[in-house]
């Protein structure tokens, strides 16, 4: 299972302005590296929350369909908040893609990981790599305000400590006043 990035988020969940206002910044003479701050926070604690802040586009990639296919008709989606599912492709042995019909299947959006489940067993992929593509929108939503606000304060946070230590410490764990923002969030890895 590989995921990729197909569409990323129109918007950040905070805004320059606000940022600024944040570091009490008024000149623009930075406003480039707090901009890139602000990205760099987001993906930052997108990954240490398991969880996609605002909307995107992903597309996952498997080899053949996972084996609980066959048990529960249902494929797991490990990522959250889950949207929808916006087309999924099946590949033939001679590389054609053949797309699987939305009637076939549902996928119900959750606040948390999402799934899909079959009406009956798509086909099943004629290559032995990269044989299944299933394209998702995830995310809380399109607008920075639908991100949870303490999410929004534990990146305002965070690029407030990066920027206030630039190069001081070794990035290889959150700031302890990030880490109260944005631990109600974290999701559990799965096995």
């Amino acid at each position: 299972m590989r995921p990729m990035l197909i569409g990323a988020p129109a918007v950040e969940p905070v805004s320059l302005a606000e940022a600024k206002s944040w570091l009490r910044e008024d000149s623009s003479d930075e406003d480039q590296l707090i901009q890139a701050l602000i990205v760099a926070a987001r993906m930052t604690l997108e990954a240490y929350t398991r969880r996609f802040f605002v909307t995107q586009n992903w597309r996952l990639i498997l080899d053949a369909w996972p084996s609980s296919l066959r048990a529960t008709s249902t494929v797991a989606l490990p990522f959250a908040p889950f949207q929808t599912v916006t087309a999924i492709r099946v590949y033939e042995v001679n590389d054609a893609s053949l797309l699987v019909g939305s009637t076939t299947y549902r996928a119900p959006s959750a606040t948390d990981a999402g799934r899909i489940v079959f009406n009956s067993a798509p086909p099943a992929p004629g290559r032995a790599n990269d044989g299944v593509e299933i394209d998702l929108t995830v995310g809380y939503g399109s607008l920075a305000a639908q991100t949870p606000e303490p999410l929004r304060r534990a990146i305002l946070t965070l690029v407030a400590y990066w920027r206030e230590n630039r190069g001081d410490d070794d990035g290889s764990a959150l700031p302890k006043s990030v880490i109260p923002l944005a631990s109600p969030f974290r999701r559990e890895r799965l096995a």
